[in-house]
């Protein structure tokens, strides 16, 4: 039976795996770690462990994630989002283990009115957006037998996220003010988990970049009104100007990703936003 290490599986795509794993406990053997259990960023540790498991499949579903934060935790950033990252796929390649490595859209800098291809030019404009291109490259460098997914937006109904945040303030407050001029895709979380399955199991690999999100783009200002419709809140919502809401990191201004190759290299087919987020929604308001 071949062996499927999650990292990071406190967070919300470990907790998709998670959820879905026994689907898949025929063929395979989850072996879930967080941060306590494995620490990514200390390579004696990350050695022992793949020593003493050897897994067939690595999934990193762990990073730092707070955007704002990361303009002043740099070092945290680059620690978790690069080196580990780095440490990892090291291990892989020394015990012949496939790596599977979550990225973001955030390593664009989101001037383009085109849909990024995974060749496009990258030029993060945050910290947060370095630190996760720093760790595609060292994935790379480390273990050409890596598989790297960026993808956007990301919510589920585990931990914190854009959707969960919504929903609690739809319900403490009458009026909000949402951003309306950054582009993105918003992606279920559940979704991203059942993409990484379907390339563990197709017996042909094909390694390197990938794009998966939901599709197709729309503000966070319409992923909000969404939201508010599916939760059916009667909250007014305004739409704000990124100038009007500064925040300590800049984001892209429209982060859209092309998801072409996905399909036609692994036939994974995507789904609509607002069908996935429905899903969401649903499981929230029960």
């Amino acid at each position: 039976m071949k062996k499927i290490l999650v990292i990071g599986s406190n967070g919300q795509l470990g907790n998709c795996i998670r959820k879905i794993a026994p689907d898949f406990e025929t063929h395979y053997e989850f072996i879930f770690t967080d941060s306590q259990s494995l620490d990514i960023t200390d390579e004696d540790q990350i050695n022992d462990f793949f020593y003493d498991q050897k897994p067939d499949f690595c999934i990193n579903a762990s990073a730092y994630t707070a955007v704002d934060l990361a303009e002043k935790e740099e070092e945290k950033a680059f620690a978790v989002n690069a080196e580990g990252v780095g440490n990892l796929a090291k291990a892989c390649a020394d015990y012949k283990t496939v790596f599977i490595h979550v990225s973001t859209d955030y390593v664009f800098d989101g001037e383009t009115n085109l849909d990024y291809s995974e060749d496009d030019f990258t030029n993060p404009i945050g910290i947060y957006g370095a630190s996760k291109l720093k760790g595609e490259e060292l994935a790379l460098e480390n273990n050409p037998k890596t598989i790297i997914l960026r993808t956007s937006w990301l919510y589920s109904e585990f931990n914190k996220n854009f959707v969960k945040t919504m929903l609690n303030l739809f319900s403490q407050k009458d009026e909000l003010g949402i951003v309306g001029d950054q582009f993105g895709q918003p992606t279920n979380a559940n979704d991203l988990a059942e993409a990484i399955m379907s390339i563990i199991e197709n017996p042909n690999k094909t390694f390197g970049v990938f794009h998966f999100s939901n599709y197709p783009e729309t503000t966070w200002f319409e992923f909000a009104k969404k939201i508010a419709e599916f939760s059916k809140s009667s909250i007014k919502l305004n739409a704000l100007t990124t100038e009007e809401y500064p925040t300590p990191a800049k984001r892209p201004k429209r982060s859209t990703m092309c998801l072409d190759k996905i399909e036609n290299i692994y036939k994974i087919e995507s789904k609509h936003w607002e069908n996935s987020l429905e899903d969401c929604v649903n499981i929230l308001s029960n």
